[in-house]
């Protein structure tokens, strides 16, 4: 258990390093914005509770919004993406539940459930952080293929951290 929150920790703290430092500085044609950030809430413990899931992830929001300067549109998207992951994850369940000891990652539950997992996670941040940031329907379209080209690129960067950075 200690293992598991000191690695909690560490991972919060470089996610978010990697975030403020490398990754807000890449911006490409203004419709793709890699936030890696959220990894973190993607994968979190099964068995954490939700209070603590929607505290770390306001943590982690207002962080990159101290950073970033964004007014807590960072922190609202997680906080929205953590308050649905218990929701999220009921839907993926594999018929038998989840295993003890297990975390959502590629090598435990497969390739094809930790994508459909992922896309939707991210997608579901993108969607509050970039509409709550133009705060208004006028550029509907643009938005979503905004949303639509950043979860892509997001989601591709969490899957290829599952092979690069994490093992079993």
């Amino acid at each position: 258990m200690i293992r598991i929150v000191g690695r909690n920790i560490i991972r919060f703290l470089v996610l978010l390093l990697i975030q403020v430092l490398v990754l807000d500085n890449i911006l490409i044609n203004a419709y793709l914005n890699p936030y890696f950030y959220v990894l973190f809430i993607v994968l979190m413990p099964f068995e954490t509770p939700r209070w603590l899931l929607l505290v770390t992830a306001f943590m982690l929001g207002i962080s990159v919004d101290l950073f970033t300067n964004t007014l807590g549109m960072h922190a609202f998207a997680t906080v929205f993406m953590a308050f649905l992951r218990p929701w999220i994850l009921s839907i993926f369940a594999p018929r038998d539940g989840y295993e003890p000891d297990t975390f959502p990652r590629v090598f435990y539950y497969g390739f094809n459930w930790f994508l459909r997992y992922s896309l939707v996670m991210v997608f579901l941040h993108h969607i509050a952080l970039f509409y709550i940031e133009v705060f208004h329907f006028q550029d509907f379209l643009s938005t979503f293929l905004r949303v639509i080209l950043s979860t892509l690129l997001t989601t591709s960067t969490i899957i290829l951290s599952q092979y690069f950075i994490y093992r079993k």
